[in-house]
């Protein structure tokens, strides 16, 4: 069932749990995200990230997002993750996608604005829920790093309830600790700061950078406010592990470590879906508006 961010995001205020959003730039991937939703009967969100555009052209993976969205037996999301061109964004929104992420938060204060007005503009148009940042995360999907300091990392509570007060967003995504790929140090959130930008925006926020954070901050940060949480690279590294297990053994086709792979990741999806949807709460139905 194909719905749009909003949808589910109200499954998730109802429920005080965060929808599981999961990059998936190849079928793999797909399958792995939608078939666990449908074992645990709950909303999910599947994204393509434009940085996966050199691997995952948009125009041949978003339409096999859409279809395996309105195929699934639960509510599915399909999202554009990181989009940094207003271009690349209506052409998304053109293929049917139900939510977008416009991503300007590198650029002045005044040109986030500016981009996202015009991101919202044409979503909001074809019933296209937007996501926009305030803040700057520590890398970036694509896994490239540049320093950053407290005061780029941290969003501002006051600044971020000026930007969703100037914009008309319907999440944001925020930093508050944590950072995209795989970490080589545990992140320290800082929740005090997720709960003050909660009361002020009032408004469905996003963690970017999901994987890798521990359990106990996970459910930390949903109590605070989280509603949405992005996760890729664990789950894509479990595909890796899963690949070079079955390559040692006596196999003859691709498909077989394609399959082995995809059940690997399946697994570390349940594990995570588990702690965002508070170890599930049963899908008790969202309808297309």
């Amino acid at each position: 069932m194909l719905v749009n961010l909003n949808e589910v995001l109200k499954y998730a205020e109802e429920h005080n749990c965060a929808i599981g959003s999961f990059n998936t730039p190849n079928l793999e991937n797909m399958v792995a995200v939608i078939s666990a939703a449908e074992e645990l009967n709950v909303p999910v969100i599947i994204m393509h990230a434009q940085c996966h555009e050199q691997d995952a052209h948009l125009d041949i993976v978003g339409p096999v997002m859409l279809l395996m969205a309105e195929r699934a037996k639960v509510p599915v999301c399909v999202h554009l993750d990181h989009c940094e061109d207003l271009d690349y964004l209506k052409r998304a929104i053109d293929l049917g996608f139900t939510s977008v992420m416009l991503d300007a938060s590198s650029k002045p204060y005044d040109e986030n604005v500016r981009m996202t007005k015009e991101a919202v503009r044409l979503a909001h148009a074809k019933n296209v829920s937007v996501e926009a940042e305030i803040g700057v995360l520590g890398g970036r999907e694509a896994g490239d790093q540049k320093p950053l300091t407290k005061e780029e990392m941290y969003t501002d509570p006051e600044l971020a309830k000026r930007f969703v007060e100037d914009t008309h967003i319907d999440a944001l995504a925020c930093s508050f600790g944590t950072a995209h790929g795989i970490y080589k140090v545990k992140p320290e959130l800082d929740f005090e700061r997720i709960k003050k930008i909660k009361a002020l925006c009032n408004l469905p926020l996003v963690m970017h950078g999901g994987s890798g954070v521990s359990s106990e901050d996970y459910v930390k940060a949903i109590q605070c406010g989280v509603r949405k949480i992005n996760y890729y690279s664990y789950m894509a590294r479990e595909g890796v592990y899963a690949a070079r297990e079955i390559v040692q053994k006596d196999i003859t086709f691709y498909h077989e470590i394609a399959t082995y792979a995809t059940e690997r990741m399946k697994k570390d999806v349940l594990r995570a879906m588990h702690i965002f949807y508070n170890k599930c709460a049963v899908y008790s139905g969202i309808k297309r508006s």
